[in-house]
């Protein structure tokens, strides 16, 4: 896509397409898949194209703009994750029902998305006060929310070392530290985990993609968070692409509260709360 030269006016395409790939991502982290925070960030886009009007970007700017849309037809979409009838997926769910509204959506605005209070009260049609209200519950909330055991495969030490200690700060149990594709596999499969974290890039120049690919099929569906320099790269639409991502450089909150929303939608009996 051409950028405008100076004086051209933006098109709505202008407008959207570069936040679109950072729309999907907020899409995934909250109903848990690739597939259903797409079909979310599609319905945006359809609602925009047949009326333009709610469609902000004058007043707000593209970004705040287009993740206002999305809030509107996600306040009114109702339950946005499939129920199940028993077993440990129902329990995750249950937690992330008991969950107080709007909570989830506000920390992931803020912490992942990098959105200001005030910025999040107009995407979510709140008082700025209620946003930072909600934020701060939700950090509350997440503390005592689902924990379990979280593999790591990162090859670079100080990261690896420095997201072991966010993993057990928060509760959670961690299997080990995989630096390459074949040690990966081998240690998912010998203690299966609630959650995988997975940078992108490997000490072999293997690819965290592909090691997460192979150990998935031997273990199961597992929910995998990806930390990636280039998260643009994997919030294209067009394949299967990973539902939890942060960006490097992360911070600690970022990858606290990706943690919180990937263990909900965890499906392994070694779950707690």
């Amino acid at each position: 896509m051409s950028t405008p030269t100076t004086g051209q006016a933006l098109t709505l395409s202008d407008l959207i397409a570069p936040h679109l790939p950072y729309l999907r991502r907020y899409a995934r982290a909250l109903t848990g898949a690739q597939q259903s925070g797409d079909t979310y960030a599609a319905s945006t886009l359809e609602a925009i194209l047949t009326d333009p009007t709610c469609f902000e970007a004058r007043d707000l700017g593209g970004k705040v703009a287009l993740f206002k849309v999305f809030h509107s037809l996600w306040g009114s979409s109702g339950q946005p994750v499939a129920e199940y009838d028993d077993g440990p997926r129902a329990r995750a769910l249950q937690h992330l029902a008991a969950l107080t509204p709007n909570t989830r959506e506000a920390l992931l605005l803020n912490t992942v998305e990098s959105f200001t209070v005030s910025e999040i009260s107009q995407i979510m049609s709140i008082e700025a006060e209620e946003a930072a209200r909600l934020i701060q519950l939700a950090r509350d909330e997440m503390q005592q929310a689902v924990t379990g055991k979280i593999m790591i495969i990162e090859d670079e030490a100080i990261i690896a070392m420095d997201l072991e200690g966010i993993c057990t700060m928060m509760g959670h149990e961690v299997t080990g530290i995989a630096r390459t594709r074949s040690a990966a596999v081998t240690l998912g499969t010998e203690d299966k985990p609630d959650l995988i974290l997975a940078d992108i890039q490997l000490a072999d120049n293997s690819s965290g993609i592909d090691a997460v690919a192979d150990l998935l099929e031997t273990i199961g569906d597992v929910p995998v968070i990806f930390i990636t320099a280039f998260p643009e790269r994997l919030l294209t639409g067009e394949r299967h692409e990973p539902a939890f991502m942060i960006a490097k450089p992360y911070v600690p909150d970022q990858v606290i509260s990706a943690i919180s929303q990937a263990m909900f939608f965890a499906s392994t009996d070694t779950l707690t709360s």
